[in-house]
């Protein structure tokens, strides 16, 4: 597997690609990745530091020639997604990624790949190894946690950096300019119910809701995708309109920056409502994959008998969870009036977890414009207090505000289309990126983000195309001999 993957072009980058996704590197857990990345930069030499946070910061002279050009910050973050498919055996704390090649495409074996922001990370540390390559003073910045909550970014103080053009190297389509994105805040409501007890003449049942596409809560909220959660509680909803169901446990989804794939229920019926139970199934499926076939066509319900639960939600409790959820907003809440097909605002429903006495969920909610972020949560908010629920929020960050006029997204639109003979798309997405965070302590710094082609990032269809990445590297590389002096 990773014989064929670094017997690719450039040779360099796909090795340490490799051996990168041979550290563990979950969001939140990177002292191996930290570790490894020092211990890389000082088997070069190079003048290598780690700041109070845990970001690694290696920094490279200028190659001959090149000492009279601005020093550039090139930036990628150290942690990945840990995603994997429900029948997938793998340990994210122990074990290395699976790769394998199909056709064009990397990807991983029933896992999240590592190639957002892995394949960034080793661009960067190709670079730093080269002997050949012309390039200006780089100072490579490897920042934590960028999954979840940005920490990194957030803690990187002013005054370690002195470069004056950052090239982030963390978006996912090979003919897009990124100049802007938005902020995000993260929510999480959680409350108690009462409990009953299970007459002895129910059964229970596992209800299972899956294969759905999934993906990247800000990358691809635009695209539709089914949203486990959501569709799970509209089934639980009718369910009850039909029969008198008592509800054990709802477990679906997991990481605030996924769209959840998956979702499962424990729900316990009586003699008579049995074949209703199964036939609410069978419609409900009906109707999921006659609404979805465009964006998840592997969409699908599971029904099985398990060992007999002892209590459950109190029905009115679970009538006021369900309907708080239902009013919960999800996907796209508004379109830029600006700019064409950006999303402005969405809210991501990734977790509801309710068991034993108590729930839990959690959402992520993104704005390019602070104020209608808050107008999000506020909605979010005030459907979960209507049932009496503690709604908190955190890890905010701001958004990142385009600068179309300055002189790198210039330069860099004029250098793509003399290579590739078409213009770039220069954009700003609905994702977040670092690159505002960065900016609060380094405002005069002029940012501009870029990648190979990705897809399915955060979800274990992820992949990488290998054609692309050829094609990302030739294209930096003539960037960086372009770099303007000081």
């Amino acid at each position: 597997m990773s014989n064929t993957i670094i017997k690719q072009e450039p040779i360099s980058l796909w090795k340490n690609f490799s051996d990168l996704n041979a550290v563990p590197r979950a969001s939140k857990k990177e002292e191996r990745v930290i570790a490894f990345m020092m211990n890389y930069g000082m088997q070069l030499g190079l003048e290598t530091t780690k700041d109070s946070v845990g970001n690694v910061i290696i920094k490279k002279p200028a190659s001959d020639g090149m000492e009279n050009r601005q020093t550039i910050v090139m930036q990628s973050h150290l942690d990945m997604v840990h995603q994997k498919n429900g029948d997938t055996v793998f340990d994210f704390d122990t074990e290395g990624i699976k790769m394998i090649i199909k056709d064009d495409w990397v990807h991983a074996e029933g896992t999240t790949l590592g190639a957002d922001n892995g394949i960034g990370v080793a661009t960067i540390m190709a670079l730093l190894e080269s002997s050949d390559i012309a390039h200006p003073a780089i100072e490579a910045l490897f920042t934590i946690d960028e999954e979840t909550g940005m920490t990194g970014a957030l803690g990187l103080k002013g005054g370690l950096l002195t470069g004056s053009i950052l090239l982030n190297l963390d978006t996912e389509d090979d003919n897009e300019l990124t100049i802007g994105c938005a902020g995000g805040i993260d929510l999480t409501a959680n409350g108690t119910y009462e409990e009953v007890e299970i007459p002895a003449d129910y059964t229970t049942y596992k209800v299972i809701i899956k294969g759905l596409t999934g993906g990247h809560s800000g990358m691809d909220i635009h695209k539709g995708r089914g949203n486990a959660n959501k569709l799970m509680n509209r089934f639980l909803l009718r369910l009850a309109s039909h029969t008198n169901p008592i509800i054990t446990l709802i477990e679906g989804g997991g990481l605030r920056n996924a769209i959840p794939r998956e979702s499962f229920c424990l729900v316990s019926v009586s003699a008579a409502e049995k074949e209703l139970l199964k036939n609410q199934v069978d419609q409900f499926q009906h109707i999921l994959q006659q609404e979805y076939s465009t964006t998840d066509p592997e969409i699908n319900m599971v029904l099985s008998e398990e060992s007999k639960a002892k209590s459950g939600v109190k029905p009115s409790d679970l009538m006021q969870m369900l309907r708080a959820i239902y009013a919960c907003p999800n996907g796209i809440y508004r379109m830029s009036p600006d700019i064409a097909s950006l999303v402005q605002s969405s809210n991501n429903l990734a977790k509801v977890s309710v068991n034993n006495g108590q729930y839990e969920m959690l959402c992520l909610t993104r704005s390019s414009v602070d104020t209608e972020k808050e107008d999000v949560a506020n909605a979010i908010t005030s459907s979960f207090q209507l049932i009496g629920a503690s709604v908190q929020t955190g890890g905010a960050y701001p958004g990142w505000t385009p600068k179309p006029q300055a002189p790198i997204i210039k330069l860099m639109s004029e250098i793509y289309e003399q290579l590739f003979n078409e213009s770039p798309h220069v954009n700003a997405c609905h994702a977040g990126l670092e690159c505002g965070i960065i900016g609060t302590n380094y405002p005069d710094m002029d940012m501009i983000s870029f990648g190979p082609n990705i897809r399915g990032a955060h979800s274990p269809d992820e992949k990488v195309q290998i054609s692309s990445v050829q094609k990302f590297w030739k294209y930096l590389l003539e960037v960086l001999k372009n770099i303007p002096a000081k």
